[in-house]
């Protein structure tokens, strides 16, 4: 079955509704936003000898074709995805019934109902489904990519295995988008300013209600309110914790109870308004007085960051940045974050910079346009508390550009 991009007429009129416009709406044209991000896609397959993508990942779908449907419940479930060939249609397999949610996206050329074979929608049909979805894939490969390769981000085990077995070769597609969306067009540098925006009032919210009593799961749903209610879509974490829970880190929220001088860390991961991501993470300490522990953690978190933000400029490469990057004290580093530098769009994106010996040493260099994050978590090993700071910065024409403008505590 094929959809066409008309509609049938209602046979009611919809009442009129209005309203209200997000945060920056009037500054972005989406237009250009969704073309600059397809034409980035057909020209990574293009450097990589490669004729086509199908792409599962909903953050994927969103960056080729800027369409949506329930992206966290296709996450896990392979019942949404889309074709993109460098040379032919663009084709949106979509779920049951939901053809009329991308009706007004023009890049998108044919809609067709997305066909799935995982057990849970098929049970027993499973692989009939499976080989109906071969069939399609066989039929789309005659059209448009005849070497039969394709590259795919998202695939089970049963769908390579029958794909192989009709020789066709299954690539992944991970590099192709994650180099895809490493070079921002200045719409969306407006689509992350709108998220970091909605962000910051947010945490500005937490820091304001944060009071003795209040569990963790109470100041962590702040920062989802703010975000729901300005348009915003979901949170990627819930890492949140208080006191003797910052030390080691990457507590998730609980009913904890914080308590008055406790330190109080986070780190946002918000997918907000136009599904940009808006990553910084801050420390408050509860009744904002910081203890001199406290202050000597908090300022080791900022120096830091304000070290590394000095050296990156672009044409720096990872390997000369790692070298030169601020170097954490031996009793703080079996603590370490998982990161000093990411790559960050829809959501976190390559590059990954990690410490020296997490096998950091990667090819690659900063380039402009790129947006990244700066971490750090300073948390001495067995210590009481811990402190997470992070900023987002664009590599502007001399070096980093805050984007993250939530003031730091002053100490």
């Amino acid at each position: 079955m094929r959809f066409s991009r008309k509609i049938a007429p209602e046979k009611k009129p919809r009442q009129n509704f209005i309203t209200k416009k997000r945060l920056r709406e009037d500054e972005i044209n989406f237009d250009k936003l969704r073309s600059y991000r397809l034409d980035r896609v057909r020209k990574e397959l293009v450097k990589n000898n490669l004729e086509a993508c199908i792409l599962f990942d909903p953050v994927n779908v969103r960056y080729a074709l800027d369409t949506v449907n329930m992206s966290v419940y296709n996450m896990h479930n392979l019942t949404r995805y889309c074709f993109v060939p460098v040379n032919g249609p663009t084709i949106l397999y979509e779920y049951f019934n939901c053809e009329i949610l991308s009706k007004h996206l023009n890049l998108i050329d044919e809609i067709r109902p997305a066909i799935t074979w995982d057990y849970f929608s098929n049970g027993d049909q499973a692989n009939l489904q499976l080989s109906k979805w071969i069939n399609e894939v066989k039929d789309l490969s005659k059209n448009y990519f005849k070497t039969k390769k394709i590259a795919i981000d998202v695939l089970n085990g049963p769908a390579v295995t029958a794909l192989n077995k009709e020789d066709i070769e299954v690539v992944d597609a991970k590099l192709i988008l994650e180099q895809a969306r490493v070079i921002k067009s200045p719409d969306e540098l407006t689509c992350m300013k709108a998220a970091i925006e909605v962000a910051e009032k947010g945490v500005s919210k937490m820091r304001s209600d944060l009071k003795p009593g209040m569990t963790e799961d109470e100041l962590w749903s702040i920062l989802h309110k703010t975000n729901i209610e300005n348009g915003g879509e979901w949170i990627e974490c819930r890492i949140l914790s208080s006191g003797e829970r910052t030390n080691p880190w990457m507590q998730e929220s609980s009913n904890k109870v914080m308590q008055q001088g406790e330190i109080v860390a986070f780190d946002t991961d918000m997918v907000g308004p136009y599904g940009y991501c808006a990553d910084i993470s801050r420390a408050f300490v509860v009744g904002h007085k910081f203890n001199d522990e406290q202050k000597k953690l908090y300022s080791m978190a900022r120096n830091q960051i304000d070290h590394n933000f000095r050296l990156i400029k672009p044409g720096m490469s990872f390997k000369e940045f790692i070298k030169k990057s601020w170097v954490l004290p031996d009793e703080y580093y079996g603590n370490r974050y998982s990161c000093m530098v990411h790559g960050i769009g829809l959501c976190d994106e390559w590059p990954q910079i990690r410490y020296p010996t997490d096998g950091g040493e990667e090819g690659g260099t900063f380039e402009k346009n790129m947006t990244i994050t700066l971490e750090s978590y300073i948390g001495k090993i067995g210590g009481k508390e811990g402190v997470k700071l992070e900023q987002q910065y664009l590599v502007g024409e001399n070096g980093l550009e805050l984007m993250s403008h939530h003031p730091l505590e002053d100490i």
